[in-house]
């Protein structure tokens, strides 16, 4: 172990002496940069087999009926490095002969996904490069960000999907899922594999290592955790990397990666203890899965594409069946469309080789087309809500209620304490103008105890807590410091619109989230208090209160509802930007308040440091509730493509809360929840998951690689950038396919101009069953589909045809829904969406089949 560490760090220290020669040796207009270079000749992927299909990447077994053919290639680790070896000997070729005598430094040979290499050069380098016969694009790496216990539950796996094969000791097994992120913390019990009498197997066909570090130490990685690296070189080039921080291994200085692993595969039964308060038990969506972490994200500053292609690139050159990617792009990416960036065009190569791709939606919301994550071959996750909340409340002695939160005991119950207020409790040695910020109880040495003890301190929640300057932690330790009964926070008027994640308390405490709730309690305390006229001081606080306490769960039916802060559609085609044709996102998941595994050293959240478990939100928390679902279905349909994979989740989503209302989305960032409208499908796309539906979709829509680069020789202008990213011409595709034209579970048309047609191709898994369609239309849009009824067998193929006519002119979108219902119980929901109505004065038509 210590020789591999001493060899890790003299590489590290030998990148970082190359970077300071590149540097010093450019002269002050030569500024270098990281660029990702992309050869014309095809990637170490596109040569191993042809895709085994049958029947148009079908086959059909009468013994174990219909089966999807997964695209995947033979096994050619060996093979695969050797010519990984020779790609990197033809990458430093190319750079001694376009770039003769100059200096610049290689980061990576990416062979795999796509043939190319990262390089650190000036931009007069990286133009000469872009001139080289050989090379076909060349693109300037940007940026990217990141954007449970009761989750297995309310989607109902325990008596639903786990059950169907084997229960939780069997669900996910043999399936690994690779994540991108921020790393994993290996000691974690969520990612041991000696927990269950039941051994974890090897999964024969996954070939990644281990990397060994003083801080991933060997024996890190077992069973369970099958593989994990990091990549970081474009961030050491920067001179932004903090190896103390941020950690030189696949360890999780962060705490998000160790997070999103164990929703999407953590073990099942972890207790989760946090602050010393028990919390349930932990499992992830599919706990018998295998995990591979690819590090390429981290605390201090993100990361960067030229290390997420290069994780992307390993991950599928190790054979995993999953990749889930929390992470978006920082900005839209430039040119002629969003879907030309090298991420999705690594992602489009690792879908060919039948990778399922699940990305974060992203946390730009509400806004319309605040998407970030863009192509049809990437499945798109939006956050929800779930049932399980964690409310608090303060009762006061006027008999007011006050809401609030905080994951904290209350105080003993019938018995009302004395309310202070910082600013009243401060030492002779103190005064408001030593230390503004004396209020939000960060410093015990302050006060003066002797006025505190057993009060209920007065804290202020200002901005410094969102920007984490001041937290709660040191808040609650200065009032346990202090012998105070318990701590309240209210909120700073100056924060305005800031919802809270409920933070952990070892004392009784709550934090009222509302401005207008505070103003309540502040007005309650200050006519409370009697005042020496002479002295000013306060000689009497009368004001009274209890703390119900926030550390029982409670459960209600207005879930889910899709959160404000999830991105939002129409997709943008480009910078511009125009709207796609594609529906995006194309699932909810639950993403809020989700209690997961946290890194023992992560320090992402303040108030979480150093502990086992923390409850997060975010798009990030939706993505690998579906990562793990979809291992759950690849394992019962081994050969299901990518495409067939998305399409089960799709087409069997929930359009209803738990109370049978519609699914609900928050409008707004400030008081969401007074601000909010049934979800439409470019809120929602088909939905929110259904995990047990999925495992039973009865019709499949399936979409192949030539598919994708039809679509992509269809956007106006695109053919040379098509040869630049895939080193294929478009005119080897004898018709282009448009976005409504895609095989895909929706139908999305961002300019109706008169009328439409499109056709969508299903294909039978179930036994054979008949089908009647009925639809509801967009308002402004008359719909025709035919047939109106159809018997399909096992394994056969139905073509829908779908008329779209323009009844009006309008630019406001428009939803409307297309239903496949079963005579054995199966129901295929399709949703539409058309944005531009352009009519020619079409009369109104019926909308029901």
């Amino acid at each position: 172990m210590g020789n591999d560490y001493l060899v890790h760090l003299v590489v590290l220290f030998c990148l970082g002496m190359l970077v300071t020669c590149f540097c010093q040796g450019d002269s002050d207009d030569a500024t270098s940069a990281v660029y990702v270079v992309t050869l014309r000749q095809a990637p170490s992927s596109h040569y191993y087999g042809e895709l085994k299909t049958v029947d148009n990447g079908f086959k059909h077994d009468a013994s174990r009926g219909t089966q999807f053919q997964k695209p995947r290639y033979d096994n050619g680790t060996k093979t695969d490095k050797r010519y990984g070896s020779y790609i990197s000997q033809v990458h430093d070729s190319l750079l001694k002969k376009v770039l003769n005598g100059e200096k610049y430094l290689k980061l990576y040979s990416y062979h795999y996904l796509i043939n190319g290499f990262a390089v650190l050069v000036t931009q007069q380098q990286a133009e000469k490069l872009s001139r080289s016969s050989e090379v076909s694009n060349v693109v300037l790496d940007f940026p990217v960000r990141t954007a449970t216990t009761h989750t297995p539950q309310f989607l109902g796996l325990p008596q639903g999907a786990w059950s169907q094969d084997g229960g939780f000791e069997t669900a996910g097994e043999g399936i690994v899922i690779g994540f991108i992120d921020t790393g994993i913390d290996p000691t974690h019990p969520s990612f041991g594999d000696s927990k269950s009498e039941h051994p974890y197997p090897v999964p024969s066909h996954y070939s990644g290592i281990c990397e060994v570090t003083r801080d991933f130490p060997s024996g890190s990685c077992n069973r369970k955790l099958v593989g994990a690296r990091h990549f970081a070189a474009s961030a050491i080039t920067r001179g932004i990397f903090n190896s103390s921080q941020d950690y030189a291994s696949p360890f999780d200085g962060d705490g998000h990666g160790t997070h999103t692993a164990s929703v999407a595969a953590g073990n099942h039964g972890i207790p989760v203890i946090v602050a010393g308060h028990h919390f349930g038990n932990a499992s992830g969506m599919a706990p018998r899965s295998h995990i591979a972490v690819y590090k390429a994200l981290y605390k201090s500053f993100g990361g960067f594409a030229a290390d997420v292609v290069a994780a992307i690139d390993q991950a599928a050159q190790d054979g995993v069946d999953i990749i889930s990617l929390s992470i978006t792009p920082n900005r839209r990416p430039p040119g002629v469309a969003t879907f030309f960036n090298p991420i999705d065009m690594a992602l489009l190569s690792a879908v060919k080789a039948g990778i399922f791709v699940v990305q974060a939606a992203g946390n730009t919301g509400p806004s319309p087309m605040s998407m970030s994550s863009f192509s049809p071959w990437i499945f798109t996750v939006g956050a929800a809500s779930h049932d399980r909340v964690y409310s608090n409340s303060i009762f006061l002695g006027n008999n007011v209620t006050i809401p609030g939160v905080g994951l904290a005991p209350g105080t003993k119950e019938n018995k009302l304490y004395k309310l202070i207020h910082a600013h009243n409790a401060l030492n002779n040695d103190t005064t408001d103008g030593d230390d503004m910020y004396v209020g939000e109880c960060q410093d015990a040495s302050k006060f003066n105890q002797d006025l505190i003890q057993g009060k209920l301190l007065i804290c202020s929640y200002s901005i410094r807590f969102v920007l984490g300057i001041s937290t709660i932690k040191r808040a609650s330790e200065t009032a346990k410091n202090l012998s105070a009964a318990g701590v309240v926070f209210y909120m700073d008027p100056y924060v305005i619109g800031f919802q809270l994640n409920p933070v952990p308390m070892k004392i009784p405490g709550i934090i009222i989230s509302s401005t207008n709730d505070s103003k309540i309690l502040m007005q309650y305390y200050n006519s409370s208090l009697e005042i020496d006229a002479v002295s000013k001081k306060v000689v009497k606080f009368g004001a009274v209160a209890s703390i119900c306490g926030g550390l029982k769960a409670n459960y209600g039916n207005a879930a889910p509802k899709v959160m404000y802060y999830s991105a939002r559609g129409p997709d943008p085609e480009d910078s511009l930007p125009h709207q796609a044709d594609i529906l995006k996102p194309n699932l909810l998941a639950p993403g809020n308040f989700i209690w997961s595994a946290w890194s023992s050293l992560g320090t992402d959240s303040v108030e979480f440091l150093g502990e086992n478990f923390a409850m997060m939100s975010g798009t990030s928390m939706a993505a690998p509730h579906v990562a793990g679902l979809a291992a759950l279905i690849r394992q019962k349909f081994p050969n299901f493509s990518p495409a067939a994979i998305g399409s089960a989740l799709s087409t069997t989503a929930s359009l209803y809360d738990r109370s049978g209302g519609p699914i609900m989305a928050q409008r707004s960032y400030a008081s969401p929840d007074l601000n909010q409208s049934p979800a439409t499908p470019f809120d929602m796309g088909s939905g929110f998951v259904n995990a047990t539906g999925a495992l039973n979709p009865g019709l499949i829509f399936d979409s192949s690689y030539d598919d994708y680069m039809s679509f992509l020789c269809g956007i106006n202008g695109s053919a040379p950038v098509v040869l630049n990213f895939t080193g294929q011409n478009c005119w080897l595709y004898n018709s282009t396919v448009y976005g409504p034209d895609l095989n895909l579970p929706s139908i999305t048309v961002s300019k109706l101009n008169q009328s439409r047609a499109v056709q969508r191709t299903v294909q039978n898994i179930a036994e054979n069953e008949t089908y009647s369609v009925g639809w509801d239309a967009p308002y402004g849009v008359s719909v025709k589909v035919s047939p109106t009824h159809f018997s399909i067998a096992n394994g056969e193929k139905q073509v829908l045809s779908v008329l779209l006519n323009a009844t009006l002119n309008s630019t406001v979108p428009s939803f409307g829904r297309i239903g496949l219902f079963g005579n054995q119980g199966h129901v295929v929901s399709i949703p539409l969406s058309v944005m531009l109505k352009i009519s020619n004065n079409i009369t109104m038509s019926s909308n029901r089949g």
